[in-house]
């Protein structure tokens, strides 16, 4: 399959896990009644986002599923012909990490643990230790989560694993430490649609980028979920209210049109660059 139509969710998920699963089967069933073969649901899906990213509460941290928990393996089902990821809290014995799985009704197809934590998550979680595509029925994917994307290296090192998609789920906020009056001259939204359309513009892929809408504690989140072509350029997007961006993509085309001239992974100099383990 190369032209794809892809669905980036933005919506609101918190602690109650029976209303966040009818919500994902509610953004599953209209993705499927707009043609979508591709969902990226937002970061913290299943059990929402931690509350508090300057003071965490250990007691009110978001709940923690086991990789093959039923909750799980139900998305799968509900996802069906459609390739769909989300985010979760795992729950890996005496570690915890903020993790996104991607699933089909074929079941599991690939998962991702956060590498990058901001301040507060480090309270919460365990980091994650690698990046790494995986096939799934509408091309090559790799998946990020929220301040992955921050890191040019993240992206890069998806792309160098042949990753055609970037799947980027986020539980992105406005900026808690210097708020703005309104959300357009906010610093974070700004980043937030710099770093999606930088990060595919760079290594030349298509990206879909999820986020959570409305507020969590002393959050208000972003939305701003939209499908990202290979040039950079925005081809759909929500804004800030909560829906579905979606644009049909020739996914291979597309990438081919814009490496045909300047192929950004083949012209890299590594042996100029610093070591990055230094």
């Amino acid at each position: 399959m190369t032209t794809v139509r892809i669905a980036a969710a933005a919506a609101h998920f918190g602690r109650d896990l029976e209303f966040d699963l009818a919500r994902i089967a509610k953004l599953i069933k209209d993705a499927r009644t707009s043609g979508a073969a591709l969902l990226v649901l937002p970061d913290a899906a299943l059990g929402g986002y931690v509350a508090d990213l300057r003071h965490p509460d250990p007691a009110a941290l978001p709940p923690a599923l086991k990789p093959d928990d039923p909750l799980i393996l139900q998305v799968a089902r509900l996802a069906a012909e459609i390739v769909v990821c989300f985010g979760y809290c795992e729950d890996a014995g005496d570690e915890r990490y903020n993790a996104a799985v991607c699933v089909s009704g074929d079941g599991v197809l690939g998962r991702h643990r956060k590498v990058h934590l901001p301040a507060g998550e480090v309270a919460a979680y365990s980091p994650g230790d690698r990046f790494a595509a995986f096939d799934t029925p509408v091309g090559r994917i790799g998946m990020l989560i929220d301040y992955d994307k921050t890191f040019p290296e993240s992206a890069r090192s998806l792309a160098l694993d042949g990753a055609e998609i970037l799947a980027c789920l986020s539980a992105w906020p406005t900026s808690i430490t210097n708020r703005a009056p309104r959300m357009a001259q906010d610093r974070q939204s700004r980043l937030f649609d710099l770093y999606d359309q930088a990060r595919a513009a760079e290594n030349q892929v298509v990206l879909a980028s999820s986020n959570q809408t409305g507020a969590l504690g002393g959050m208000r989140f972003l939305g701003q979920s939209k499908v990202v072509g290979p040039g950079g350029d925005i081809l759909a997007r929500t804004w800030s209210k909560a829906g579905l961006a979606v644009a049909e993509v020739d996914v291979v085309e597309e990438i081919e049109r814009a490496r045909r001239l300047l192929r950004h992974l083949d012209e890299r100099r590594p042996d100029t660059y610093r070591d990055a383990r230094t």
